[in-house]
C-alpha cells in the first residue's frame, strides 16, 4: 500500500497552478458578452468536440462509471448507443433552428417562438437543475481529495471550486473549452494508465480479468427485458438515451453554449455527432477500469462505489502516477465545473438580467454582469455540494446527478418540440404543457427507471401543450 508523496503533490500543485493560471491568460483581450461567453463564434469544431465531452463527463464518469460496473456489468454501454442516435436527432432538427438566428442561449428560440415568458421559465428551469445536478458531481470529486489529504468534504470542494472559478471568471468561455481540451486529455491517459497498472498488479493480467467476468455473467452488453424499472436494457438505452441526449444536448446551455460558439452550422454539427462517437469509446474504457478493480479487489464491497477507483489510485499506484491520476480526477472536474459556471452566468445575464435592465445589446454591460455572476453562481454550487454530503451515503453520484436531470428535461425537450414542430401553441399553453409534463415524471418517477423519466416527460408536455393550444386563439 502506498501514500500520497511529495512526488504526487508535486505533480498534483503543479498541474493546479498551471492550468488555473494558463485558462486566465487566455481570456486576454476580451472586449464584450460575445468574446466571452461564445468565443466570438470563431472556435474550432474538434476543440468543441472534445470540450462537449469534457464537460459531460466530469468526474462522475472517472469515479463512477467504473463503480457501475464493479458492482453490475457492462449493460451501462447501452446508454451510449441512444446518446449517439440523440446527437444525430439534434444535429438535424434542434441545430439549423439555432443557427437561423443570432442566438445567445439555447431559450432565446423559445422568445422567439412564444414570447420573453417561455424563456424566462425554461432558463429558469436550467438553472435549478444544473445546480442540483452539478453540486452532486462537485461532491465526488471532493472524495478522493478527502482521502489524500484527510481535510473534511467541505474544505476540499471549496478548494476545487475556488480554483475552477478563478480561471473562468478570467478566461471566459475560451478558456473553459481549450482547458477542456487539455483536461480530456489527462484523465483518459489517467484511465490508461490504470488499465495498464491492473495489468501488472494481477497475476493472470487482464486475461484473468475477462476469464472471470465472463463466468460471472460481468461482461453483459445488451439486455433484452422489458421493465420500465429496470435501468439499463436495450430499450431504455436506445430510446431513453436517445430522447435523453436530445434533451441535455438540444436544450441544456451547458451543451448549447459551445455549439454557439462554432463558426457555422456544419462545424457544430461535426462536433456534436463526432462528440457521440468518442462518449461510446471513453465510457467502454472507464468500463472497462471497473472490471478490472472487481478482479483486483475480489468484488468486495465499499461504503459507495464512487470510493473505490480513488481507493485504488490513492493506495496501490506507484508514487508520481497516483499524482497523476489525481490530477486527471481534478481534471475531470474542473472541466465539467468550469462549463457549468459559465454556462449559468450566461443564462442569468441574457436571459433575465439584460431584457430586465433594458442591456440587451449592451456588450460592455453584459460582460460586466456575466462576470459577476459567474461568481454567484460557483458559490451556490460549492454551497450545494457540501449540503449534498449527508445524502451520499450509499448511492452512486452518476444515477444521482442523471436522475436529477432527467426528471426536467422531458419538460424542456417538449417546449422545444412545441416550438419548432408547431404553429398554435401560444406562451401560455407552452408554459402548462411544461408544468404538467415535468410534474407528471415526478409523480411517477417510482415507477419507471430514470432513462424514461425524458421520453415520458417530452411526451406529456407535447400533448398537454397541444392540447391547451387549441383552447387559445388562433394567434394573428
Amino acid at each position: 500500500m502506498t501514500e500520497f508523496t511529495t512526488l504526487d503533490v508535486l505533480v498534483l500543485v503543479v498541474y493546479l497552478v498551471g492550468i488555473t493560471a494558463w485558462g486566465a491568460w487566455l481570456g486576454r483581450g476580451q472586449t464584450g458578452a460575445t468574446d466571452y461567453f461564445l468565443g466570438s463564434r470563431s472556435l474550432p469544431w474538434v476543440a468543441v468536440m472534445l470540450s462537449v465531452v469534457a464537460t459531460e463527463t466530469s468526474t462522475l464518469t472517472f469515479l463512477s462509471v467504473p463503480g457501475v460496473s464493479y458492482a453490475g456489468s457492462l449493460v451501462f454501454l447501452q446508454l451510449t448507443v441512444g446518446y449517439l442516435a440523440g446527437r444525430m436527432a439534434v444535429s438535424a432538427i434542434f441545430l439549423p433552428a439555432y443557427y437561423r438566428g443570432e442566438l445567445s442561449t439555447a431559450y432565446a428560440l423559445l422568445e422567439d417562438r412564444f414570447g420573453l415568458g417561455a424563456r424566462r421559465v425554461t432558463s429558469a428551469i436550467f438553472m435549478v437543475t444544473r445546480l442540483l445536478a452539478d453540486s452532486v458531481r462537485l461532491f465526488a470529486t471532493a472524495i478522493p481529495l478527502a482521502l489524500i489529504t484527510g481535510w473534511p468534504y467541505p474544505v476540499s470542494i471549496a478548494v476545487i471550486g475556488v480554483l475552477t472559478v478563478t480561471y473562468t471568471y478570467f478566461g471566459g468561455i475560451k478558456a473553459v473549452v481549450w482547458v477542456d481540451v487539455v483536461q480530456m486529455g489527462l484523465y483518459l491517459l489517467g484511465a490508461v494508465v490504470a488499465i495498464v497498472a491492473i495489468q501488472f498488479a494481477l497475476p493472470d493480467g487482464w486475461s484473468g480479468v475477462f476469464s472471470s467476468a465472463g463466468a460471472e455473467g460481468k461482461l453483459q452488453v445488451v439486455d433484452f427485458t422489458w421493465n420500465l424499472t429496470t435501468t439499463y436494457t436495450i430499450w431504455a438505452g436506445v430510446i431513453g438515451g436517445a430522447v435523453f441526449a436530445m434533451a441535455s444536448h438540444g436544450t441544456d446551455q451547458l451543451i448549447v453554449q459551445r455549439l454557439l460558439t462554432c463558426t457555422d452550422q456544419r462545424s457544430a454539427q461535426k462536433a456534436l455527432v463526432g462528440s457521440g462517437i468518442a462518449v461510446i469509446f471513453q465510457f467502454l474504457l472507464f468500463l472497462m477500469v471497473g472490471l478490472g478493480l472487481w478482479a483486483f479487489y475480489g468484488g468486495r464491497e465499499f461504503n459507495s462505489t464512487d470510493e473505490i477507483f480513488a481507493t485504488f489510485i490513492v493506495q496501490e499506484l506507484p508514487p508520481g502516477l497516483t499524482g497523476l491520476l489525481i490530477a486527471g480526477v481534478f481534471a475531470a472536474a474542473m472541466s465539467s465545473l468550469s462549463s457549468s459556471i459559465n454556462s449559468l452566468a450566461s443564462a442569468t445575464a441574457y436571459d433575465f438580467w439584460a431584457p430586465l435592465m433594458g442591456a440587451r445589446d449592451d456588450e460592455s454591460r453584459i460582460l460586466k454582469a456575466g462576470k459577476a455572476f459567474t461568481l454567484v453562481w460557483a458559490a451556490l454550487l460549492i454551497g450545494g455540494a457540501i449540503l449534498f454530503i449527508p445524502l451520499s451515503e450509499g448511492t452512486s453520484a452518476v444515477e444521482a446527478a442523471l436522475g436529477i436531470a432527467a426528471l426536467v428535461y422531458g419538460g424542456l425537450l417538449g417546449a422545444f418540440a412545441l416550438g419548432v414542430f408547431t404553429t398554435r401553441p401560444g406562451q401560455g399553453a407552452a408554459i402548462l404543457g411544461i408544468v404538467i409534463g415535468i410534474g407528471t415524471v415526478i409523480l411517477l418517477r417510482d415507477r419507471m427507471a430514470w432513462p424514461w423519466y425524458v421520453p415520458v416527460g417530452a411526451t406529456v408536455t407535447l400533448v398537454a401543450g397541444s392540447l391547451a393550444g387549441l383552447l387559445q386563439e388562433r394567434p394573428e
